[in-house]
């Protein structure tokens, strides 16, 4: 796939053949690959002969789609999610069509590219304002008077 200016060039056909992720990463569905099994839950006999559980698999280690900064920034945010071999796994059982399925897995795959791709911002330090220091400062003063005034003996 031909790259300027970190963006990426598509024709109307490839279009098809590509899923987005951001403005700069766009990934070839020749890069997924699908495994099918039977599916678990109600259905009858469907469920025991047709195979619509989906599951993704992409390899994040060794994709030719994604550059060096990228791919560190999905292994290492994907960490949870990848096996020892860095390669994601997304299941989907939900409809009891397998094509339904595969659409669902492509959808949920292109979702979770997108938020680990996301820069999240630095958290600067900050301190409470003056008046909420003197807010609880006062209102610690009078949960302690509170709790004195209970020990006193009345007479």
């Amino acid at each position: 796939m031909p790259f300027a200016a970190g963006r990426v060039q598509l024709t109307a056909m490839d279009d098809e053949n590509v899923i987005r992720i951001n403005d700069q990463v766009a990934i070839s569905r020749s890069e997924l690959s699908f495994r099918f099994s039977t599916s678990s839950g109600p259905g009858g006999q469907h469920v025991n002969k047709a195979e619509t559980q989906v599951t993704l698999l992409f390899d994040v280690a060794r994709s030719p789609s994604l550059d060096e900064t990228i791919r560190q920034r999905l292994l290492a945010r994907l960490a949870t999610r990848l096996d020892k071999d860095g390669v994601l796994q997304i299941s989907v059982q939900e409809s009891r069509s397998q094509h339904q399925n595969r659409e669902t897995a492509v959808a949920r795959f292109q979702a979770l590219l997108a938020e680990a791709l996301k820069v999240r911002k630095k958290r600067r330090k900050s301190r409470p304002g003056q008046a909420a220091v003197e807010r609880r400062l006062a209102e610690k003063k009078q949960r302690s008077q509170l709790k004195k005034n209970r020990g006193q003996k009345w007479e």
